[in-house]
């Protein structure tokens, strides 16, 4: 019998600060910034990726107001004979602190990004000590 899933909870927090306004930026658009900072991750990763959906929210948990993404699942790494038939490993981007930390489109460009980039090396077993190292943090 396998192993009861791993549930491995890592996320990208950047200490949000207030820009005196909120950035405008539409949902669609927001997820189609994500959209493209996936379609820049080489194919050759991305073609390991297994298992893995990713999701944009409006706001992250209340308990975590300034979360910029969050990786939930078992990572590549951690996988053995017994990883079969779980449901998808779940990476989540929020849109709403992100846009209060940034005061430009293209701070919010390269901070979706970063996260994007952050949660997705979460799925292959890179902690953050290694990604703060990176310049991803």
């Amino acid at each position: 019998m396998p192993p009861d899933r791993v549930l491995v909870r890592l996320s990208r927090v950047t200490s949000v600060p207030d820009n005196g306004s909120v950035l405008e930026m539409t949902r669609e658009e927001f997820e189609e910034l994500v959209s493209e900072a996936l379609d820049r991750i080489p194919p050759e990763l991305t073609r390991l990726m297994d298992n893995v959906a990713v999701f944009v929210e409006d706001e992250p948990p209340s308990d975590d107001p300034e979360l910029l993404g969050l990786y939930e699942g078992t990572p590549l790494t951690d996988r053995g004979e017994w990883y079969a038939g779980v449901l998808p490993d779940r990476i989540t981007i929020y849109r709403g602190p992100t846009l209060r930390m940034c005061e430009s489109r293209e701070d919010v460009v390269a901070e979706t990004e970063v996260t994007v980039v952050h949660e997705i090396a979460h799925h292959f077993g890179i902690d953050d000590a290694r990604l703060h190292a990176l310049g991803y943090g």
